[in-house]
């Protein structure tokens, strides 16, 4: 790693934390070299009684200290530059209380980028073939990884993130209602 007598500017972003399925990463970016490296928070920490118990949020304090340490950071010199989501309320907390400087961002450019791809990819992985699939969160990304949920349902709810209190109080019964649908359709077509 190089290091200005200055320091350096570390980004710190996420993607996936507010996604209905699979993993949740956060990136790390070193603006001076554009060195990006990511850490991945599990599907399974998104469950109801994780939830209840903020294991998210605690696990991304870990992996926010992991990350650091693998980039040498030093609280002297160095600045993070850090998204606003809630995911990070903790690493907010922990940065106070350990003197470490920081600023609220809204983060662009490569690191939203690399991020929102890492996600993507994985994504990819699970079986996600649709073309519309892209870094752009929101309500289209949503329903894409809803629909493909609901084609086969029971072998894919596993990569839920089951803690959402809409998923368990609507969203589910949905998605099995619609499941069944897409069956019998396909049942009637053969």
């Amino acid at each position: 790693m190089t290091r200005t007598a200055k320091g350096r500017i570390i980004e710190l972003d996420d993607s996936g934390t507010g996604d209905l399925i699979g993993n949740a990463f956060i990136g790390f970016h070193v603006v001076e070299t554009g060195y990006i490296i990511f850490r991945s928070v599990h599907v399974g920490l998104y469950n109801e009684e994780n939830l209840k118990q903020n294991r998210p949020k605690k696990e991304i304090v870990e992996l926010v200290k992991d990350g650091l340490e693998a980039l040498q950071f030093n609280k002297d010199t160095d600045k993070i530059l850090l998204c606003r989501g809630d995911c990070f309320d903790l690493v907010r907390q922990y940065f106070d209380e350990e003197g470490i400087r920081y600023e609220p961002a809204v983060i662009e450019g490569k690191l939203q980028d690399a991020v929102e791809s890492r996600f993507i990819s994985h994504c990819r992985k699970l079986g996600v073939k649709s073309k519309y699939l892209t870094t752009k969160s929101g309500a289209k990304r949503y329903f894409i990884l809803y629909n493909w949920l609901c084609r086969d349902f029971y072998n894919r709810e596993k990569f839920v993130k089951s803690g959402f209190k809409k998923w368990n109080q609507v969203n589910r019964a949905r998605a099995i209602e619609k499941y069944e649908a897409l069956r019998e359709l396909k049942k009637n077509r053969n």
